[in-house]
Order: structure tokens, then sequence, then C-alpha cells
């Protein structure tokens, strides 16, 4: 089995400092002195195609650009990334997301994946004109992949659901390869949209237990579905040559949140209605430093002042290439990973812990053509190649 590792595009912004932002809180402006211009985002997707990545996550909300039009423009930069489009159902008909989608992939050649956020903020949602509670956010997401799914397949769709309607509903052109779906939520209700929906189900950087107790109940729920679902997991990561780099990396991150900053994210994030979101905000228990490694090499800082994803892989190459390996036996096959500045942690990780990975068969170079093009040396010392 080869593990599949995906990279971010900062669309909201990048700096040597952490950006915050997401699930209600405001992009922070501290340290943003990177602005997501095409031409940046541009260089970290093309990093990322020459480093092995195989696809790249964009985020949505009010406080990034908007993932559908940054993707497309990125898409004409690169060759063979894909992108990882998180978009809201709901604030689209779910014909023309279709419709979207399948342009999309003829356009980009085939590199779409959909990461399906629900969304987990009623404030957020309404201001976007979605009064619905998020129980219902989320049953109108079950009907809104049914319509999509039977679209792509080439169905002509008639449904008169709780909250989606269409007639006569068809596609001109369906999508070749018809995009892959994406999902993550913690709640009761979202289990059961994954299990009858989606092909990848994404977890936030949870402790190794706390994983294997989503991915049993996930499993279990596609099996009563008659399916099964891959999985994936969200997390930061800071490694280096050696441990002790790796660490005082990220007690620089530490010492540049603002204790002001980080009380105000953490009073927005108290208020989020996302289960997830309430399990990342138990890692960190108020933010004391000493307790900020929540199992070995995972540290919770960044939730200090991030919404969502909170939780990064420090180390060492070979002791983050451990840590991947731990997530791995339990079942996670990709990895959806980020860094501040995105660029260069891009090259520290596919430079510094990929190579392990493939001297002990987990992972193999998607685009081999290109590794034996790219010559942009950067970590160093400890690649094992």
């Amino acid at each position: 089995m080869s593990l599949t590792f995906h990279w971010f595009l900062p669309t909201n912004g990048d700096s040597r400092h952490v950006v915050g932002g997401g699930h209600g809180t405001p992009a922070t402006a501290s340290g943003r002195d990177r602005p997501p211009t095409v031409a940046y985002l541009s260089q970290i997707a093309r990093a990322a195609e020459d480093l092995g990545f195989v696809g790249a996550l964009t985020p949505t909300g009010a406080w990034c650009e908007d993932a559908w039009l940054t993707t497309a423009m990125v898409s004409q930069n690169t060759e063979r990334l894909k992108f990882l489009v998180a978009f809201r159902p709901g604030f689209v008909s779910p014909t023309l997301a279709a419709q979207m989608a399948s342009t999309f992939q003829r356009q980009s050649g085939g590199r779409l994946l959909l990461n399906v956020v629900t969304g987990g903020e009623s404030h957020e949602q309404r201001a976007y004109g979605d009064f619905l509670d998020k129980d219902a956010r989320y049953r109108r997401t079950g009907e809104f992949l049914q319509i999509v799914r039977e679209l792509w397949e080439g169905k002509t769709v008639d449904l008169h659901g709780e909250h989606l309607q269409v007639a006569d509903a068809t596609l001109a052109r369906v999508p070749d390869p018809v995009p892959e779906v994406y999902f993550g939520g913690s709640s009761p209700i979202a289990g059961e949209i994954a299990a009858r929906h989606v092909d990848v189900y994404l977890t936030w950087g949870e402790p190794p237990a706390q994983v294997a107790e989503k991915i049993a109940w996930i499993r279990k729920l596609a099996a009563e579905q008659g399916r099964t679902v891959r999985f994936g997991i969200r997390l930061h990561v800071i490694t280096r040559d050696s441990s002790e780099q790796a660490w005082a990396e990220a007690n620089r991150l530490l010492d540049g949140f603002d204790p002001e900053t980080v009380a105000s994210v953490q009073a927005g994030l108290a208020r989020s209605e996302s289960a997830g979101q309430q399990r990342m905000l138990a890692l960190h228990d108020g933010g004391n430093r000493d307790g900020l490694e929540i199992h070995p090499n995972l540290w919770a800082g960044i939730g200090l002042v991030r919404g969502g994803a909170g939780t990064a892989l420090v180390g060492s190459h070979d002791e983050v290439a451990e840590r991947i390996k731990e997530y791995a036996a339990l079942g996670i096959e990709e990895f959806v990973l980020s860094g501040y500045p995105h660029l260069e942690e891009a090259y520290w990780f596919g430079e510094g812990v990929l190579p392990r990975l493939e001297a002990q068969g987990l992972w193999k170079h998607p685009f081999p053509q290109v590794a034996a093009a790219a010559q942009v040396p950067f970590a160093g010392a400890g690649n094992p190649r």
C-alpha cells in the first residue's frame, strides 16, 4: 500500500507565523505578510507537485478566498496536482455544482477532488442566507450528494426532498473521472451522511486512540449501508533534521501568539456548534504551554489561534515518519498536511519525511517523471536518498 499525501493552499494568506481563522473566527492579521495571490499559491502548488503530493486542499468560508475560482486559476500553472476544493452544499444548486465539477474535470484534465463542508457555525451560514439549523444542514447535504452523484452517473434526476427539489435534472456531459468526495464531521448525523455518500472520511489530528474510535464508528455505519469508506487525517507538520530543531520552531511559533488574540479566538471557538471543533478545544486544555504535546510528537499549539485543524506533528524526520506509520496502522491512508510558511514547510516534509517512507515501502512518488526532473534541495542533511 502506498500512502497518499496532500498539501494545503493558504487562501487566507501565509506567513512565518501562524495565520488563524476558520469556524467563525476572522483570519488573524498578525504576520500575514504573504498575500494569497495566484502567483504565490502557484509556487506552493508547483512545489507540492514536484515533491510528490497528490493534491492540495483549499478551505472555504468568509475568512479566505473562494476555493473554486482560486483553484481554477492555479490549476493552469500546474500539470498533475489535484485540487481538493472545499465547498458548502446549500450555497449553490446541486445541479449547478455537478455541472461546475464536470467542467473543472474537463478543463483541468481530471484533477478535481471535492471536500464537502456542511458548515458548523450558524452565524456564519446566516451571512450567506442559510438559516437552517445544524442537523437540517446535514440532512440537506445528504440530499445534495444524492442528486450530484446521480447526475454524475448520467441519470435524469427528480427529487422532492425535505430541503432540495429538482425536476428533470440532467448533465449534458458527465465528469470523467467522477470526482471523489471527501467529508468530515464528528456528530452522529455527520457519521450517517458519511456512511451513505462519501469516498474518504477525514478526521482532524486527534491522538491515535481517538482516531481509532472514529474509524471503527464510520466503518460500522458504512458496512450497514453495504459500503466501504477510506480514511484520511488533517494535520499541520513541523519536521526538521533533529527533534530539537523542530521543537524550537514550534516554540518560536508559540512565542508569537499574542495573549489577547489567543483569548479572543478561544472565546469565539468555545461558542462553536461543531462537534469536531469542541474535540479540538478539549485537546489543549485552555492553553497550558507544558501540556500541549498531547501524544508523542503531536502538538496542540496551533489550535490556540486557529479554528479547525489545530494539531501538528512535530519532530525529526524519523519521528514524524513513525507517527505517520502509527496512524497508517489504524487505517489512515491519506494525509492532508500544512505548515507555516507553506512553501518552505512543503520542502521540509517532502525532502525529509517522504524519502524515509519510500525507503520503507510506504510511499511512492505519484509523478516519477517530475521527481526525476526536480532538483530543488532545501532540507539538506538528513535526506536518505
